[in-house]
């Protein structure tokens, strides 16, 4: 079962921040981040948590 994210990243599009929920994923340079898609414009977005 995936792990999920629920809390505010940055929207380059909106230029804002938005709440978003997200699955958490692991980088290719090892840290953690959760990605999901922003609820106004349906860009994506990303927000870096920390070392996996």
């Amino acid at each position: 079962m995936a792990e999920t994210y629920t809390g505010e990243a940055y929207c380059v599009k909106c230029k804002e921040k938005r709440h978003f929920t997200g699955e958490v994923k692991v980088s290719e340079s090892g840290r953690r981040m959760a990605q999901g898609t922003c609820p106004t414009c349906g860009t994506k977005v990303n927000r870096i948590l920390g070392k996996a």
